[in-house]
């Protein structure tokens, strides 16, 4: 019987969570061709091991130009897949961690640099460059390339993208998947309307704005065994005047749990490059509690969550029903284990580190994984 929230199981649909730590998302900008390499190896290695209740792979594009970077993970190839089942074989060799995968398309957002190397936009013309395409053509930034607006062959070609992805994501054994409408990636363009400005029956009106991303969600929904929950991550603000905001947000997660979503992630910012945002911790967090006011489906959390007395007030309180880390987890990959120590719970560790097991918390270690 745990003695917290946080490490309290949870059920997501009809998948079983033994703690409510995430590990959000978190692009590594490190494969080819869309391709997983060696890193991912490590880099999800790693975080399976951390005792956290989910693992979610990095958002994953459904088709090359919906990739944020040249360097993002796709799964829209047997190449793509055939690489991605490589390093999930490895991983739940030794974990038995459940891995939900994030899929998305960036939209106007697409064709950029890695983050080192400056994260700016690559037109058509440079190298690893390509054109993008959005609701409408509206740049991101004055200076960048203008996105072709998607015509009806597009739209179509997308929604296809994302439910061929997710029947990949079901031939691989990923546990759940999650649709990313935020940080002003395309299905967000869409619900924006400082960058939805169609005239047709995809733009205008909530309703209309809200139909395109509802239409990708029914789609994967369909094509993701039904036996397994399908997500959505949404910005519940854009921070910019007469965007994106907390009352529609609102109405769009009503949308999504009347057609079958499992649960919302709830994250803001990232559709204007003018956003105003009061970062502070735990800044998210009121967005998530009115999203979880308005509906029964689990509520995630997210966005500068580090203390362990924090998350478990986040949900002790009622403002979520899971938390997810992202920065934190990378900084300290064990945070699971210290917050587990911190308030005498156990985690699952595998059998090569429960001699790391300091002594007065000799009852961490819970089942071995693997």
């Amino acid at each position: 019987m745990s003695k917290t929230r946080l490490f309290s199981p949870i059920r997501i649909g009809s998948l079983n969570m033994r703690n409510r730590i995430v590990i959000a998302p978190m692009c590594q900008y490190s494969a080819a061709d869309g391709e997983m390499t060696d890193w991912h190896h490590i880099h999800l290695g790693h975080l399976a091991l951390s005792g956290a209740g989910i693992l979610t792979i990095e958002a994953t594009a459904v088709l090359p130009e919906g990739r944020i970077t040249y360097g993002d993970v796709g799964l829209y190839s047997d190449g793509c897949q055939a690489a991605m089942d490589r390093v999930l074989t490895s991983v739940r060799r030794w974990s038995n961690m459940p891995v939900a995968i994030q899929l998305g398309h960036a939209g106007r957002k697409a064709s950029t640099e890695k983050p080192w190397l400056g994260g700016h936009q690559l037109s058509p013309g440079e190298k690893n460059g390509w054109k993008t395409a959005a609701p409408s053509a509206v740049a991101f930034k004055p200076e960048y390339d203008p996105p072709q607006q998607l015509d009806r062959d597009g739209l179509k070609r997308v929604r296809g993208a994302f439910a061929d992805a997710a029947r990949r994501a079901a031939a691989l054994g990923i546990d759940a998947v999650q649709i990313h409408g935020a940080h002003g990636y395309l299905l967000h363009q869409f619900l924006s309307p400082l960058s939805n400005k169609r005239t047709d029956e995809y733009g205008g009106s909530l309703e209309n704005r809200m139909r395109f991303p509802l239409e990708v969600f029914d789609v994967v929904r369909e094509a993701f065994p039904s036996d397994k929950p399908v997500t959505m991550r949404v910005s519940a603000t854009d921070w910019a005047q007469g965007g994106w905001d907390n009352a529609q947000t609102v109405v769009f997660a009503e949308a999504l749990e009347a057609r079958g979503c499992s649960a919302i992630h709830v994250s803001t910012g990232g559709l204007s490059a003018h956003q105003q945002i009061s970062i502070g911790p735990s800044y998210q967090v009121p967005f998530a509690r009115t999203v979880k006011h308005a509906v029964k489906i689990p509520v995630i959390a997210v966005g500068l969550i580090t203390d362990f007395e924090q998350a478990e007030a986040i949900l002790t309180t009622g403002d979520a029903d899971l938390i997810a880390i992202a920065r934190a987890i990378l900084y300290d990959p064990r945070w699971p284990w210290h917050a587990a120590a911190h308030f005498g719970e156990t985690v699952d560790a595998p059998e090569q580190y429960l001699r790391s097991q300091p002594r007065q918390f000799k009852d961490l270690f819970g089942t071995p994984a693997g």
